[in-house]
């Protein structure tokens, strides 16, 4: 982005995007002009009820079990998505192999059950306390153009407590619109968010000169 010099951006934060895409704005703020959230979080607390659990999800990602079920057989990304999008046939057809293609070996799989286990759930053994109370306290008071989108079936980050809490952060905010879509709501509704995300950026972004810099 720096290396670009790209300004007036809008940022799309889904899922990890939110941590770390935010992160980028606390960063760079002179360079962002609006934001769009769609089922991610900025927070040590609340935790989904989803990460919490012992099984399937904590299992997932333990030593051995994590190697084997994520690494050797590549359980994320193909099954872990499977899961979390609602019309898994068109997935299997459209979609599966473009995530699979990305990470072919178990050597590239290591993200996929090493990340995750970075996800705050409120344990002594949280590694990102400090990164996400951090991050809370500079996110909380932004005041971007904003428009939240979500997956009506999205069972990891669920409306309550996810999307209630960034309606309470930032009542400025657009939406909800509410999409269909597990998780991954993109994978069943990518038409719908994009038709929302242009009509939004075309209404809050600032003009661009025909050389591409901004007005």
């Amino acid at each position: 982005m720096d290396r670009l010099d790209l300004g007036g951006l809008l940022v799309v934060c889904h899922d990890w995007g939110g941590p770390t895409g935010l992160g980028m704005v606390l960063a760079r703020p002179d360079r962002v002009a609006a934001l769009a959230i769609m089922s991610t979080w900025a927070w040590r607390s609340p935790s989904a009820t989803f990460h919490r659990r012992i099984s399937p999800w904590r299992v997932m990602h333990a030593p051995l079990v994590g190697p084997y079920v994520l690494g050797r057989h590549g359980g994320m990304p193909g099954r872990g998505i499977h899961l979390s999008v609602v019309d898994r046939d068109r997935y299997g057809r459209e979609g599966r192999a473009a995530y699979e293609a990305v990470v072919p070996d178990p050597d590239d799989r290591r993200l996929t059950w090493l990340w995750p286990r970075a996800i705050p759930i409120g344990e002594p053994t949280d590694t990102t306390g400090a990164y996400f109370e951090w991050l809370e306290a500079g996110v909380r008071p932004l005041r971007r153009p904003t428009t939240l989108i979500w997956g009506r079936e999205d069972d990891v980050f669920a409306m309550d407590p996810f999307l209630h809490t960034w309606q309470q952060w930032w009542p400025h905010a657009e939406g909800p619109h509410l999409v269909t879509g597990r998780h991954f709501l993109q994978e069943d509704s990518g038409a719908e968010i994009g038709a929302t995300l242009a009509e939004f950026a075309g209404r809050v972004l600032p003009p661009v000169r025909a050389d591409g810099s901004l007005r």
